[in-house]
C-alpha cells in the first residue's frame, strides 16, 4: 500500500504548481515526522497566495522549533495580520500568545 506521503509525492509530482497538492504533502510530512522535508512545499504555498495563513501559521511554529526564530516572525506576524483581516479569533489569539512569548 503506497503511504500518504507518496500519494500526495504523485500529485505534486503531476502537477507541481498546485498549491493545494503542495499543502497537503508539506501537512503529511509534518506529522511523519519529516519537518525539514516539509518546508519547501510550505514556502511554495506561502509564495503563492498571499492571503493563505495557514501555511504561514505551519510555516512559521515549524521553524520556530528548528530553532530559526529570525525567519519564523515575519511569517507568524503576517499570518496575525491575516487572521486578523479575515477575522479568525482562535488563530490570532494563538498567534498574539505565540510572538509575546518570542518576546
Amino acid at each position: 500500500m503506497e503511504s500518504r506521503v507518496g500519494q500526495f509525492e504523485a500529485l505534486v509530482a503531476k502537477a507541481p504548481e498546485n498549491e493545494l497538492f503542495r499543502f497537503s504533502l508539506a501537512r503529511t510530512l509534518l506529522t511523519e515526522g519529516r519537518a525539514v522535508d516539509a518546508i519547501p512545499h510550505f514556502e511554495f504555498c506561502v509564495a503563492k497566495k498571499s492571503d493563505w495563513m495557514m501555511p504561514r501559521i505551519l510555516l512559521g511554529k515549524l521553524l520556530l522549533g528548528l530553532d530559526r526564530r529570525s525567519a519564523a516572525r515575519p511569517l507568524l506576524e503576517d499570518a496575525l495580520r491575516l487572521a486578523i483581516e479575515q477575522s479568525h479569533e482562535d488563530p490570532e489569539r494563538e498567534l498574539r500568545a505565540l510572538l509575546a512569548e518570542m518576546g
